[in-house]
């Protein structure tokens, strides 16, 4: 079967270790069901994959990819979770010690089929098209965790994203609009800052810009770059979620007397379980929210979603169609 993998580890030129052809099939194995995949969602993940981030060379060669959707082999329409448990944990995936994501330690979605455990499949609403439903998995997973179960704002609020173009950040706004949250970004794009109003936030800024009005929560990916401006944007009480750090995980200033001063919530949040990607589809689906998509490109050619991610000017989501 046709797949994108990666088959060496480069830090510097990730690009030089993706090969685009064919695979074994997948091994049928207990507990297990095999999806015909029809789209799937590169992230920045299946980049840093190639860099050896989480992917150490004695696992390689290594099918790429955590979003996906597809058929089961019963002709269901699926989603495909990408947290895999490991065996007999009960409860939130994501705090499980042992977990692992599609393409660490299994074949992942970058493919024409896919092996995942029967229990990480979520049936796709009708209505959702297969680059929507594609989306899903990774991006948007994260962006609803930090939305709706981590950042405690009703709607109303105002939340900050801290950079405006990746596939949270788009995924943020959408779905933050969606409901009723104002939604407010940064960026060092004034381009991007203007896609991000089109696409549903109230008011885009330049990155570290004052704010006009302290906000509800701080949505918080980049990192170092943008900690400080995060703490002092925030209400007291306000919370920030964090899901990445892009620029460095060590800020020039902690902050710590603001946060205990005003009393305010650092939390951590990573994907989401698999009941918060049924509901996640379910809400897309009802809301009728088209997910802001970069590019589409046939999985024979998915060197040049590579390609596009690594440059950097990227607005949404990358799919490949299988």
């Amino acid at each position: 079967m046709l797949a994108a993998y990666a088959a060496r580890i480069d830090a510097t030129d990730p690009l030089s270790g993706l090969e685009v052809a064919e695979r074994p099939e997948p091994q049928a194995r207990p507990g297990w069901t095999t999806v015909s995949l029809r789209a799937a969602g590169l992230n920045h993940h299946d980049v840093w994959s190639l860099r050896g981030v989480g992917l150490p060379a004695d696992r390689l060669p290594m099918i790429l990819g955590c979003d996906g959707a597809g058929v089961d082999p019963d002709g269901n329409e699926v989603i495909v979770h990408a947290v895999v448990a490991s065996p007999g944990w009960g409860g939130d995936e994501t705090l499980d010690p042992k977990r692992s994501l599609l393409s660490e330690v299994h074949d992942g979605t970058l493919a024409e089929r896919v092996a995942v455990p029967t229990s990480n499949l979520v049936p796709k609403p009708s209505d959702l098209s297969w680059e929507t439903a594609a989306c899903l998995s990774t991006a948007w997973l994260t962006a609803y965790r930090m939305l709706f179960t981590n950042a405690g704002v009703t709607p109303g609020d105002t939340v900050l994203v801290q950079g405006a173009g990746g596939g949270v950040a788009t995924a943020l706004v959408q779905l933050g609009s969606a409901a009723g949250l104002r939604m407010w970004v940064t960026s060092r794009d004034e381009a991007k800052g203007a896609k991000a109003v089109e696409i549903g936030a109230d008011r885009a800024f330049a990155s570290g810009e004052r704010l006009p009005e302290r906000v509800d929560a701080v949505m918080e990916t980049v990192g170092a770059a943008t900690w400080s401006h995060s703490v002092n944007s925030l209400n007291p009480g306000g919370a920030v979620v964090i899901a990445g750090a892009t620029s460095g995980d060590a800020p020039a200033k902690a902050e710590l007397t603001k946060i205990f001063f005003k009393q305010l919530r650092v939390i951590g949040s990573t994907m989401g379980s698999r009941s918060e990607l049924e509901r996640l589809a379910k809400f897309v689906a009802q809301q009728q929210i088209q997910p802001v998509i970069d590019s589409v490109h046939p999985l024979a050619q998915a060197r040049d979603g590579f390609a596009r991610m690594v440059d950097g000017d990227v607005f949404g989501k990358i799919v490949f169609t299988v």
